[in-house]
C-alpha cells in the first residue's frame, strides 16, 4: 500500500511538473499575447489572426458579447465585419482604419474567422461587410473590397452630427 502511495505521488508531482513547463512554453512562445482581445490563449486563434494582434489597424476588436450589448441598447454605431483569412480585408481594412480616425469614428471589429456564429446570426454572406446600425437596427451596409472614396462616403452619410 505504501508503495501504491509513493506511485502515486511520483505520477503527481510529473504530472504538475509538465503542467509547469507548459505554461512557461506557452508564455515563452506566445510572450504578450498570452492575454489577448479575444480572452482566450494565442493556441486557440487561427494563425492569421495571431498575426494581426499587433497590426494598429486590428486594434478595435469587439466581442460578441459586447456587439449584443450595444444592439440590446439600441445604441448607433458601425461595424466592421472582418475574416483574418479574407484577402480583400486585408486590402480593405488598411484603408478603412485611418477614414474612421480622420472622422473620428468609433470603427468596431468584428473577427468572423473566430466567431463563426456571426455569418448567420447578422445575416453576412461575404467579407469584408461594413454595417451601420441605428437604434439598434441595422440601417445599411457596404459589402465588398473599397476604396477610401466609398468609405468615407458611407461614413460621413451616417455620421451626421
Amino acid at each position: 500500500m505504501k508503495k501504491l502511495g509513493i506511485f502515486l505521488a511520483v505520477i503527481l508531482v510529473l504530472f504538475g511538473g509538465l503542467y509547469f513547463v507548459n505554461q512557461q512554453s506557452n508564455q515563452a512562445k506566445y510572450g504578450k499575447h498570452m492575454d489577448n482581445v479575444y480572452g482566450v490563449t494565442p493556441d486557440k486563434l487561427h494563425p492569421e489572426t495571431l498575426k494581426l494582434l499587433d497590426d494598429p489597424n486590428y486594434q478595435s476588436i469587439i466581442l460578441p458579447a459586447a456587439l449584443d450589448k450595444k444592439l440590446a441598447a439600441k445604441e448607433d454605431f458601425f461595424v466592421y465585419y472582418f475574416a483574418s483569412t479574407c484577402p480583400h480585408c486585408k486590402v480593405t481594412t488598411p484603408v478603412l482604419m485611418p477614414v474612421a480616425k480622420e472622422l473620428g469614428v468609433q470603427m468596431n471589429q468584428f473577427n468572423l474567422e473566430e466567431f463563426k456564429d456571426g455569418w448567420k446570426k447578422y445575416n453576412l454572406e461575404y467579407t469584408p461587410t461594413l454595417v451601420y446600425y441605428k437604434g439598434g437596427q441595422e440601417a445599411d451596409r457596404i459589402v465588398g473590397e473599397q476604396k477610401a472614396p466609398e468609405l468615407k462616403a458611407f461614413i460621413e452619410k451616417h455620421n451626421k452630427k
